[in-house]
């Protein structure tokens, strides 16, 4: 049995590996930025887990409207089709300026309503002015996210690695100098970290364009793409395939960031704790995360080549990857919990605290994985309207009660949060897991996909 499915851990790997290392690069700009300002003191760093958490919600639709560009332009190379996969490049371009254009204004027009959530007024006023340096540095972020996505349509995931890595040792001087006003610098504390956010940002797609630009067979495809006239279309039907994956990862980020919120009901110490455990609960995510995305990659490719049995093994290989490694974290969570907060604040309050969640963050890591490596062979078939149901039931209709009633009803408070969160996450593993077997199974009899 191992031996049938090593060829496809290994290749699965391969591709995860760079994406892993991606994704480390930038959950590290956070993780960095949260150590750093966690330094300058217990507000800033309860204002950033604020701030951040309203951002990502925005910042997650973008990245799931851009998510469908990759299945589609894989599926295309895997089928033989070149001027579709260049089609696909060109329409995708002008959807993300698009989506940045609209998606900036947006959260620019929150800050509006940052002082009504319930935080207090110093994190208030330490948090807008670093949200709006996260707004400006949303259409980088995209222009990078839709250069990725293209590139990994084409398995390549080495280039955005390596623009990740250089942009985020950036990140971490720019973060030195302008939060502790180093060197002549300006000591802008929270800001500062803003800041060198949004230039480690802006580095990001202008290096990963210059690369591509050097790179065959994704220089000749974007060489086509450019006399390629764009479709209205087109850009329609990336749209409405990306729009349920943004649905389904804005109803993810939602339940978590509406928790960070009634996290913050508890006071500064509970918010900063919980900014702790869930980046460190986030930088585990990220092999399971990469292990997703290269399924999606796999996946639609095979689909495109019609070899449904490979299709199979990849899904499955997948899942056990994935399975293995979250189980491990989970250990390691629970073991070092009382030292893992140490990398993050001095404060013993919110050490204390934060041990404590990441017990509960140790029980969700099993499910956090299934449900994330689930999603990306969904997306591989396709099928994306379903799991954003999934998700909508798991996450606010199961999650977030649960959370609310556990922490402020039956008055188990931080940690009565923590538990709806781990209750969404294994509904949606659930019903996601039994959502693949059935479009397993339908290809398998009918070798085509039903919607």
């Amino acid at each position: 049995m191992l031996k049938e499915y090593l060829p496809f851990y290994k290749r699965l790997l391969k591709i995860a590996f760079p994406l892993v290392l991606t994704q480390a690069g930038q959950m590290s700009v956070q993780l960095i930025d949260n150590a750093m300002v966690g330094r300058v003191g217990t507000a800033e760093l309860a204002a950033a887990s604020f701030a951040n958490s309203i951002f990502v919600i925005i910042m997650v639709f973008g990245l799931g409207i851009l998510l469908g560009l990759t299945p589609l332009i894989s599926h295309s190379l895997g089928s033989g089709d070149e001027k579709i996969v260049a089609y696909h490049i060109k329409n995708g371009f002008i959807l993300t300026l698009i989506a940045a254009s609209i998606l900036t204004l947006v959260t620019f027009s929150l800050t509006a309503f940052m002082p009504y959530m319930g935080q207090s007024e110093d994190v208030v006023r330490l948090a807008i002015p670093y949200f709006k340096t996260l707004a400006i540095s949303l259409i980088p972020l995209l222009l990078f996210i839709f250069l990725k996505q293209t590139g990994e349509g084409f398995g390549n995931t080495i280039l955005a690695m390596y623009a990740t890595l250089i942009a985020n040792l950036i990140n971490i001087v720019l973060n030195y100098l302008l939060i502790y006003g180093k060197f002549g610098f300006p000591e802008l504390g929270l800001l500062g970290a803003g800041y060198a956010t949004l230039i480690s940002r802006i580095i990001t797609p202008l290096f990963l364009f210059v690369c591509f630009r050097k790179v065959s067979p994704i220089n000749h495809f974007i060489a086509i793409s450019q006399k390629i006239k764009a479709s209205k279309e087109e850009v329609l039907r990336i749209f409405k395939l990306g729009l349920p994956i943004a649905g389904q990862l804005v109803l993810e980020v939602s339940a978590f960031a509406i928790g960070a919120i009634m996290m913050g009901w508890l006071g500064s110490i509970p918010l900063a704790a919980h900014q702790v455990a869930m980046g460190m609960a986030s930088f585990t995510f990220m092999l399971a995360n990469g292990v997703a995305q290269a399924s999606t990659i796999r996946v639609s490719f095979q689909l495109g080549q019609k070899d449904y049995d490979s299709m199979e093994k990849v899904s499955f290989s997948a899942i056990h990857i994935v399975v293995v490694y979250m189980g491990i974290c989970g250990i390691l969570f629970f073991t070092l919990r009382n030292i893992l907060p140490m990398i993050f604040t001095t404060d013993p309050v919110v050490i204390k605290q934060a041990a404590s969640l990441l017990m509960m963050a140790a029980l969700f890591q099993l499910f956090d994985g299934l449900q994330v490596v689930s999603l990306g062979i969904l997306r591989g078939f396709k099928d994306v309207n379903a799991p954003m149901l999934i998700a909508g039931i798991s996450y606010l209709i199961i999650g977030l009660p649960i959370s609310y009633v556990f922490a402020f009803v039956l008055g188990f408070g931080p940690e009565g949060i923590w538990f709806g969160f781990v209750s969404g996450l294994i509904s949606a593993a659930i019903l996601l897991s039994f959502r693949i077997q059935k479009k397993i199974r339908e290809v398998e009899a009918n070798g085509l996909l039903k919607s």
